[in-house]
């Protein structure tokens, strides 16, 4: 996780307040979602959607988001499970649609195996989103130029990809943020690389439903 100040910067950055209904796609440990179940309120809904293409992962990715939600005060908090593609099936519509270190993965055979092409989950995503949602997507930034060649390989995608594909599904980009950036990483070594990990230069793109 990062540290306060970043994290409030994101916070700010997916501009999601009290009462809002925030979808956190893939959310790993869990840590986004109690942060966005803070941030909503008893009013707001927090779906933690679980991928069905990373469900079976050794560390049981739902089990862990139910145990999550019965944590005391996480009432607001609903572990939901489904294809990429059919997650405006398991959620209510929402305000948010966060992505956090995920979206190179839409290019990896794993992911695409049931379906899920970055095309088809950025219409789900618009599916799935009010009429002036927002779609926020942070990622490990490749080289310039070097477009998905390193999804696999580094964990890295180059950044305009992500705003061509997502622009292409029919959203606008909204803003743009820097608070991650690192101009000392070369964009050469695998994201899990002892001298580079949780220091990778991070793209944050916010994009809106029209």
């Amino acid at each position: 996780m990062y540290d306060q100040a970043k994290q409030s910067r994101l916070i700010d950055f997916a501009r999601a307040g009290a009462g809002a209904t925030v979808i956190d796609v893939y959310p790993g440990g869990g840590g986004w979602t109690r942060i966005f179940s803070d941030v909503v309120g008893s009013a707001g809904q927090v779906y933690s959607f679980v991928p069905a293409e990373v469900a079976h992962f050794e560390n049981d990715p739902v089990g862990l988001m139910r145990a999550l939600a019965s944590e005391q005060g996480r009432e607001n908090v609903h572990p939901v499970s489904a294809n990429l593609v059919a997650m405006s099936d398991v959620a209510m519509p929402a305000d948010v649609v966060w992505m956090h270190l995920f979206y190179h993965d839409l290019h990896t055979p794993l992911i695409q195996s049931k379906g899920a092409t970055a095309n088809a989950f950025n219409r789900a995503v618009y599916a799935a989103l009010k009429p002036g949602g927002r779609y926020v997507i942070v990622d490990h930034a490749a080289a310039s130029g070097s477009g998905t060649s390193d999804t696999q390989t580094l964990h890295r995608i180059d950044p305009q990809v992500v705003v061509d594909e997502v622009q292409a599904a029919g959203f606008l980009l909204e803003a743009q943020g820097d608070m991650l950036a690192n101009r000392d990483d070369g964009h050469k070594l695998r994201v899990f690389d002892s001298t580079i990990k949780g220091k990778t230069d991070r793209f944050a793109y916010r994009f809106i439903k029209p």
